[in-house]
């Protein structure tokens, strides 16, 4: 029973370690992205789309960082790193931005971080 409790820590603590690697992917490419735009003639309107663009590769890459240590349920652990991910951006958003709100870019922002989980935790677990 000890060692299934020491098991399932330790696999919660991949997870947040996984989770905090998506965050540094994150901004390393929000600031090479930020760079980009301010150098370059490219639209504003492409930010949002940029945003769910690294979004999704930074879960994606922290999934597979996080399960292919764990070995097992990778579907359910890279869901579990998606939320994580989500949830951290979201309470750092709401505190530092002025009239943060939860709107429909949200939730695809949501999905979309979901499913790379899900698709990293499966591929983290094949490797």
């Amino acid at each position: 029973m000890e060692k299934i409790e020491n098991e399932n820590q330790n696999n919660l603590f991949r997870i947040f370690k996984g989770s905090i690697a998506s965050l540094i992917i994150t901004a390393i490419f929000l600031f090479i992205a930020s760079i980009f735009f301010t150098y370059t003639n490219i639209n504003d309107n492409m930010i949002p789309a940029v945003i769910l663009v690294i979004t999704t590769i930074s879960v994606f890459t922290g999934s597979i960082i996080a399960s292919k240590n764990i070995k097992k349920n990778g579907l359910i652990n890279g869901a579990a790193l998606g939320i994580i991910y989500i949830l951290i951006l979201y309470l750092v958003s709401s505190i530092f931005i002025t009239g943060f709100s939860l709107n429909i870019k949200s939730l695809i922002m949501l999905a979309l971080s979901i499913g790379a989980g899900i698709i990293g935790g499966i591929v983290g677990v094949n490797l």
